[in-house]
């Protein structure tokens, strides 16, 4: 009876630990295609990993601020501080995965040097990342900046405008969507993978693989050092997702580890 009593308590403690759940929230590219890259390997870990998609940048913060996701995997680290500055909020980085090269698309011309004056220029409408794409203009001299290295600068801070470009700040999900009512549009590689856009091809300017905007799988500071979170993180950062992002995304996406 007790060694009956013994296979039983070891199978129910099996179950147990292989009934981790991990709930991540995400946007659908690359993102929550590296969560799915990754989710059989987690699998044999006794992780189950649920993944959601989302199409902003701010409710999977939200929602994991809120315990009703586990972690996110969309942002990098200047737009996370940001975040928990206005929003109060205290989550915190796990570990960082990759680069997006930020670019600047258009169908109406096929350098910077040919906007016309009044050319009109969408940017994201986020502190960061209206920051980013002003900083990737004043870098390729289209425009110049008050301070060009503040990544929370916004068009107020533009000092130097000889075009006399006009800048339209656009939720970043919404860009791909406009590129063709505008004249440029600065656009997170994520919104444009999903458009079909190939940064490496159509952007007429790109960041470099210098950027230090990593992008980040976020928690919070309570179940940051769990087991199935340290599990997620390294196998984000492991050799199979550094092949998988180099050959899939050809320089659109570059592996941070």
């Amino acid at each position: 009876m007790k060694k009956l009593l013994t296979v039983a308590l070891a199978a129910l403690a099996f179950q147990v630990s292989a009934a981790d759940k991990l709930s991540v929230g995400a946007t659908a590219v690359p993102h929550a295609e590296l969560l799915e890259f990754v989710k059989p390997e987690l699998a044999k870990q006794g992780v189950e990993l649920d993944i959601k998609v989302f199409t902003d940048y701010v409710q999977p913060n939200v929602q994991v601020a809120e315990k009703r996701l586990d972690a996110n995997f969309f942002q990098h680290l200047p737009y996370l501080k940001e975040f928990n500055k206005g929003k109060g909020t205290t989550l915190v980085s796990v570990v960082g995965v990759h680069v997006e090269p930020f670019g600047a698309y258009s169908q109406k011309v096929k350098q910077l040097g040919e906007l016309k004056e009044g050319a009109t220029v969408a940017i994201p409408n986020d502190a960061t990342n209206g920051g980013r794409a002003l900083l990737l203009l004043a870098k390729a001299g289209t425009i110049t900046l008050k301070d060009p290295a503040n990544i929370l600068a916004t068009p107020r801070d533009v000092t130097g405008n000889s075009k006399k470009l006009k800048f339209r700040e656009l939720e970043a999900a919404t860009l791909p969507r406009v590129l063709n009512q505008v004249d440029l549009a600065l656009i997170n590689t994520n919104y444009a993978l999903e458009a079909k856009l190939n940064p490496a091809k159509d952007a007429l300017v790109i960041e470099g693989s210098e950027s230090p905007y990593v992008n980040i799988l976020v928690s919070r500071a309570d179940n940051k050092d769990t087991p199935a979170m340290k599990k997620l993180a390294a196998a984000l950062t492991s050799p199979a997702v550094k092949k998988f992002i180099q050959e899939k995304y050809k320089g659109a996406v570059v592996p941070a580890f």
